[in-house]
């Protein structure tokens, strides 16, 4: 029922036979979601290094992470990104595509138009792969050695400092196990294993599950906001009862 309500808006704004009639808008697509995609990927890394050097370095934070790193970093994010979505796009958009051209996707996304191309797509697949390696795995493994220091200075303090320490780091990590598990196995599988009806599923949890989730999740480790929700639940309470 969700698949098919979000598969009919889709199909009013994008229809899926728009890569031979639309082959800019489609190339847009795949950019902009490229692009988007891979950014969350590498500031979700750089999120991590920021909690590392917060909670195993903070007398040393004003320098590690000042204003220049810190615009520096951002830049590099998005100038990598934007490489790694104009070479993929470049790419997907060359390919020859014969028979069917509809596209049994949401949106123009690489691992379905790859269906539709009737040449030999292995040496465009291990492009991708390496390219997922660079946006993913080195990410993760960021990620992974940032939380893992962590972790060892977390078990050194007392239990308040532990209890703020996790708080600052939970948040971030439901952010991480979701969008970069389901973007990994998206990506990172041969096209003979993908099936349309299993993509546009996964495809839901890295492009608007995440989006929709993060205010919640992230705003909720705020006192003020939780503080603001009790007073809220209490009025209702309070009208329920009346």
């Amino acid at each position: 029922m969700v698949n098919g309500l979000i598969l009919g808006i889709y199909d009013n704004h994008f229809p899926l036979d728009s890569l031979p009639e639309e082959p800019a808008g489609c190339g847009a697509q795949i950019f902009l979601s490229l692009t988007m995609g891979g950014a969350e990927c590498l500031l979700l890394a750089v999120m991590a290094y920021d909690r590392y050097v917060a909670i195993c370095n903070p007398l040393q934070y004003p320098l590690l992470l000042s204003k220049r790193v810190c615009l520096g970093l951002t830049g590099g994010v998005w100038i990598g990104t934007c490489v790694d979505a104009l070479i993929l796009t470049a790419s997907t958009m060359h390919l020859p595509y014969c028979g069917s051209k509809k596209i049994n996707h949401f949106f123009c996304e690489v691992p379905a138009l790859l269906k539709l191309s009737c040449s030999d797509t292995s040496q465009y697949e291990t492009l991708l792969f390496v390219c997922s390696i660079v946006m993913f795995l080195i990410p993760s493994s960021t990620i992974l050695a940032s939380y893992a220091r962590i972790l060892a200075a977390v078990l050194r303090m007392n239990s308040t400092r532990q209890q703020k320490a996790l708080a600052t780091c939970s948040s971030h990590l439901t952010v991480v196990g979701m969008f970069y598990g389901t973007a990994i196995f998206m990506y990172m599988r041969p096209s003979s294993y993908h099936s349309p009806e299993k993509d546009k599923i996964l495809s839901l949890f890295y492009t608007i599950v995440p989006p929709v989730l993060n205010p919640l999740i992230y705003s909720l480790r705020n006192r003020d906001v939780l503080r603001a929700l009790r007073k809220l639940f209490g009025k209702c309470r309070v009208f329920q009862q009346n």
